[in-house]
């Protein structure tokens, strides 16, 4: 269980943070209105936030973020990019996951 609510904290988190980057994106790459700089400043004002939401330390909850992160963006490619993922991103994405579990799930030290 403690699997499940870590991983979905850090898909919302992925969320946050991918949308506060291609929000700017889009102004600078594709002319977009520069009011989109807004709800990205937000987004990332939020990212930051989920991510004081996890009690180990910041480094660590980092480190295993990052693997989320990776599946997260992949799921962004293929769905808002419109790009087909190969097997090479799914099986990326899987070993980024099994990194993700190793580092969160790891045993307290007393």
């Amino acid at each position: 269980m403690e699997l499940l609510r870590l991983s979905l904290l850090f898909a919302v988190t992925a969320v946050a943070e991918i949308v506060g980057c291609y929000l700017p994106w889009l102004v600078v790459k594709q002319g977009k209105s520069f009011l989109l700089l807004l709800p990205a400043g937000l987004s990332l004002a939020v990212f930051a936030w989920l991510l004081t939401l996890h009690p180990t330390a910041a480094g660590r909850t980092y480190a295993a973020y990052g693997g989320m992160y990776i599946a997260v963006a992949l799921l962004w490619l293929h769905f808002v990019d419109g790009i087909a993922l190969t097997r090479w991103d799914a099986l990326g994405a899987g070993i980024a996951l099994v990194g993700m579990a190793v580092i969160a799930l790891q045993p307290s030290v007393a």
